[in-house]
């Protein structure tokens, strides 16, 4: 299992599996091979839905922005 945490407040978001992290890895950019966050606003989940992200996926970012679509959020990842 996967947590998600908010990086700056270190609030946890939600877990994914370990499908939906690879699908993360494979879609989005990463500054090292240690990074472990990702920044997710409303466009960047309109593009991991139009590339086929699981529904799970897409329904756990949109519940994590709820009303910050355009102000984005930076996640971070660990394995629990």
């Amino acid at each position: 299992m996967i947590e998600l945490r908010d990086k700056s407040t270190n609030e946890p978001l939600g877990t994914i599996d370990d499908a939906e992290l690879r699908f993360l890895v494979d879609e989005l950019e990463e500054e090292s091979e240690t990074d472990n966050d990702y920044y997710i606003d409303g466009d960047t989940i309109d593009m991991l839905e139009a590339d086929g992200a699981p529904g799970s996926l897409i329904t756990l970012f949109r519940r994590i922005l709820g009303s910050q679509a355009e102000e984005g959020v930076e996640v971070r990842w660990r394995r629990v």
